[in-house]
Formats: structure tokens, sequence, C-alpha cells
């Protein structure tokens, strides 16, 4: 059981990363991530809905009818989108503000409703939210690097808006570093050109694991 559930946790972190691997989400992936903030706060959303999500579906999949399970599964992922987009106006209301049309979009992400259908509706409770979990988990570190990544470049700042999410004290740990930053990393091309490097560096860190696992079992074989 333990390593079923560590599978769960880590398979949406790196090996099956909805937004490296499974190239989901791209819509609000490339629209929010101007700064580090944006994208830390709509990840941090997505994966409160991915989690409930497969909670309430995992808890009530033996009485949902096959036949109606994917309007069942859309019905509750509108609901958590709703509650997220009501609590983020009433209590980050300058950040529901920036993030505007992109929180109800959530409901629109592939890999929530893709955890509902794959994972949800066929494993326990438990299992269900650690593996919606890792993938929240994993989908929120790729918009919070592309974020950052883009913020340095385009703006020349980091945690810029940080007091939109963590209040005003927070407002002294914004970075304000060299240069003014390069307009393009800030506009839509900016975004598709760091995804492209984030993917690209998956997949050479991928590839020289393999490598060093062909290597070792090689070396193993011989040995015997």
């Amino acid at each position: 059981m333990p390593s079923r559930l560590y599978n769960a946790a880590t398979e949406g972190l790196w090996r099956n990363n909805p937004a490296l691997v499974q190239l989901l989400g791209i819509c609000p992936l490339l629209a929010v991530t101007t700064t580090l903030v944006n994208g830390l706060a709509l990840g941090l959303a997505t994966t409160f809905v991915i989690v409930a999500t497969n909670g309430l579906v995992a808890l009530s999949r033996r009485w949902i009818a096959r036949a109606v399970r994917i309007l069942v599964f859309v019905l509750i992922i509108a609901s958590f989108v709703t509650i997220v987009d009501q609590l983020m106006n009433a209590f980050l209301h300058d950040l529901h503000e920036t993030l505007g049309l992109f929180i109800p979009l959530i409901v629109t992400n592939c890999a929530i409703l893709a955890q509902a259908e794959t994972v949800a509706s066929k494993q326990a409770i438990g299992v269900a939210m650690i593996s919606g979990l890792g993938v929240g988990m994993g989908f929120t570190a790729v918009l919070v690097m592309l974020g950052a990544l883009r913020e340095i470049v385009g703006y020349g700042t980091l945690f810029n808006g940080i007091e939109q999410l963590f209040g005003i004290s927070a407002s002294g740990l914004t970075i304000d570093l060299p240069g003014t930053g390069l307009l393009v990393a800030a506009l839509p091309p900016g975004a598709f050109f760091g995804l492209a490097a984030l993917v690209a560096l998956k997949n050479i860190v991928d590839a020289r694991r393999h490598d060093r696992s062909s290597v070792m079992e090689a070396a193993h074989d011989k040995a015997q």
C-alpha cells in the first residue's frame, strides 16, 4: 500500500506531469504565467479543485451511473471552481481581478477531468486524493517555474505582486533585478518559448537518467 500511495503521489509530479508530458491545461498555463505570483495562485487554485474533485468522485463512484459519469464529473468540477472563484473574490480581490476569467476556466482544464475519469472513479478515496495532489503540485510547479522565468526575463523582477496573495506585509519580498527586461518574454511568444524550454529540459533529464540506468544494468549483467 505505501508503494501504491507513493506512485500515486509522484506520477503527476514528474513522470506524467500534466503540463510537460500530457500538455494539458496549456491555455491558462501560457496566459497567466506573466509573473511567479500569478502562476502560484492559479496553480494552488487548480490543485484544490483536483484534490476536492478526486475525493468526491472516489467517495461517490459506486452511485454514479456510467452513462452520465462525464456530466456528473463536470458538474462536480464546476461546483468546486465556483467555490474557489467566490472565495478568491471575497478574500483576495486584487488577485482575483488580476487572474480574471482564468479562474472560471479551470473547469475546462482537461487534467482535472482526466483524473476524475482514470483515477478517482476507479480508486479508493485516499489514493485518488493523493494522486490529485501530485498532479496539482506538478502543474503548479510548472506554472511557478514558467512564471518566474518570464517575470525575470520580461520585467526584471521577482515576486512582483506577492502582496496580492500574502498581504501587504509581504510586499517587501519583491526583488528588483538589474535591467528592464525583454518585452518578448512577457508577451505570448515568450510563454511558448519558456514552455518549450521546460519540456526540453525534462526530456534531457529523462534521457540522461535512462542512459545512466542502462549503463548500470549493463555493468550489473557483465559482473554476473
